[in-house]
């Protein structure tokens, strides 16, 4: 049950942070999540383990760093784009 709940909270974190940098995710769920667990472990190497945990995520450092996953994915498709 605790694999089930890190996908959902994960899920959550990676859409929060399409939602706050107002750009979406390629691959829509699946996307989110490997967004929001990529968003963790940046986050937590970046700025630590604080805040509140809940699914075995640290919330405020999975989601800074899934704004910044976020914002770098999204740069690199814009600049593939622009090429193509």
């Amino acid at each position: 049950m605790g694999f089930i709940w890190a996908l959902i909270i994960g899920g959550i974190i990676g859409w929060l942070a399409g939602l706050i940098m107002g750009r979406d995710l390629p691959g829509g769920i699946i996307g989110n999540i490997i967004a929001g667990f990529i968003g963790a472990w940046l986050g937590s190497f970046l700025l630590g383990s604080w805040g509140p945990e809940v699914g075995g995520f640290f919330i405020i450092p999975a989601l800074i760093g899934a704004i910044i996953l976020v914002f770098i994915v999204s740069f690199i498709f814009r600049s593939m784009k622009r090429t193509a």
